[in-house]
């Protein structure tokens, strides 16, 4: 006989508690048989690899997600088909008081985020594992940048394991590296492989490169750590080449050097700030070369120069082919753009330049490529635009201002243009960009009505905010202190 549910439940659990215990005995003895350490180079690599995981992993955290997206139907994403849908990935915590970094793909569009934090004390056997302590955090999005694929998420505590970030110039091809993270929602998991190339640009006209590994990736890693032998953040684990969806061992990490940059200017700005000097770039491929009849069949092309700006003011023109960048000779569309985009470097370009037959040197100014919210935020007078207890400087919209945010669903409100440090301000998750549209139902036309509307609540009141996000309208609940 089968016997009935309750009695078939009982059972599932008397054999889990059977295992349990077995997986405890077995452990015991597996401890006092083990080896000392030491005792060959396969014990000692052994013992080795399970520190590093036990060090890495408690600063691993899994990142749930919901958000409105396209619908897939058919293998395909429906534009016009918008959904609630659940997505999962990966994040490294890299400052002790909660703040994480993960891919912008990751959390974008997302209306909820929480982290799922692993046991400190785990560790690693089958026992430890099966019982292992989860915490789930709610998070916020401090900000995200497109361009690296990058974003900052943050929870609220303090005293957390994180990971220091490794130096990117020291990485060699051939050093053996880890992946952490959550493939396939499978959490806590960990993968080896080595550095198969410490500088690939997978496309030839936009500047970002990667740290190429085959350590196993695969969809669920995104955002995850890719660590050397010392347990050091080398590269944020991003996308994978692949024909069938799974691990080929062909997986790229976007490098320390830039997670560091970005990670600092969200933090302390919720945008990153670049250089430019308002010209595009290409890369010259052979065809190219042919088309346009170019006296060098590879390098780099200037494609666009922007009226007014610094690089048409030193003379730069449509057509010309760089040369050299600085005294060296350059070939590479991402050494180029990095020598001024990260970190923001304001001294000018030395550039030759090849123009027919001549040859001509040029001197060009890089200047900081300005937010529209920086603009905003430079003409502010906090003594009219603070909000105190909020933490915000605030701009109320008006017909100027609206006209330079197309696609505002309500044309008013109050933008949050920056954050502040004020001391008795609440930490209620608004994120530069936000517009305020209502307070507890009543509309908010004014950065006086939202600073009136918000000294009238007691501690203890109830706070909701209507805000617009990245163009979908959400509430942010909170309670007055």
């Amino acid at each position: 006989m089968l016997g009935t549910p309750g009695s078939r439940l009982d059972l599932c659990r008397s054999w889990a508690g059977i295992v349990m215990m077995g997986l405890v005995t077995l452990s015991a003895r597996a401890q006092s048989l083990r080896p000392a350490p030491g005792s060959g180079l396969l014990q000692q690599l052994n013992s080795s690899m399970e520190s590093l995981t036990q060090r890495v992993s408690p600063a691993v955290v899994q990142v749930l997600v919901t958000a409105y997206a396209p619908v897939e139907q058919h293998g395909r994403a429906d534009t016009a088909l918008i959904g609630r849908q659940h997505n999962l990935g990966s994040g490294v915590i890299v400052d002790p008081d909660g703040y994480i970094i993960t891919n912008a793909h990751v959390v974008e569009g997302a209306e909820r985020v929480r982290v799922v934090l692993s046991s400190p004390e785990a560790d690693g056997t089958p026992a430890e594992t099966l019982d292992a302590k989860l915490t789930t955090l709610n998070a916020r999005v401090l900000g995200g940048n497109k361009d690296t694929d990058l974003a900052l998420i943050k929870v609220e505590a303090t005293g957390l394991p994180y990971l220091p970030f490794g130096r990117y110039a020291d990485l060699r091809q051939g050093q053996m590296v880890f992946a952490f993270g959550s493939p396939e929602g499978l959490g806590n998991s960990v993968t080896m492989g080595v550095i198969s190339s410490v500088a690939r640009q997978p496309d030839p006209d936009h500047p970002m490169i990667y740290i190429q590994t085959d350590a196993p990736i695969n969809p669920g890693n995104s955002g995850g750590p890719l660590v050397d032998i010392d347990g050091k953040l080398v590269g944020i684990n991003t996308f994978i080449l692949t024909q069938g969806g799974g691990n080929e061992g062909i997986g790229f990490a976007i490098p320390s050097m830039v997670v560091h940059y970005v990670y600092g200017q969200l933090r302390d700005h919720g945008h990153v700030h670049q250089g430019m000097i308002g010209a595009t770039v290409q890369t010259i491929t052979p065809a190219l070369a042919a088309g346009l009849d170019l006296p060098l069949n590879q390098g780099l092309i200037v494609s666009d120069v922007n009226p007014g700006s610094p690089a048409e003011g030193a003379g730069l023109k449509i057509g010309d082919i760089v040369l050299t960048l600085n005294g060296k000779p350059v070939t590479s569309l991402a050494l180029f753009e990095a020598s001024f985009m990260l970190p923001v470097n304001l001294g000018p370009l030395q550039v030759e330049i090849q123009r027919e037959s001549e040859k001509i040197p040029l001197q060009i100014p890089v200047v900081e490529r300005k937010d529209e919210l920086d603009r905003l935020a430079d003409a502010l007078d906090p003594r009219q635009n603070l909000v105190p207890k909020l933490g915000i400087l605030g701009i109320q919209i008006d017909q100027r201002l609206a006209a330079m945010l197309p696609g505002l669903r309500m044309p008013s409100g109050v933008i949050v243009a920056a954050r502040t440090t004020w001391s008795a301000s609440l930490d209620v998750g608004l994120m530069t960009g936000d517009v305020i549209h209502s307070l507890n139902g009543v509309p908010i036309v004014s950065v006086e009505a939202l600073r009136s509307g918000i000294l009238r609540l007691q501690p203890g009141d109830a706070a909701v905010l209507q805000l617009e996000r990245d163009g979908k309208l959400q509430y942010l609940a909170f309670e007055m202190e």
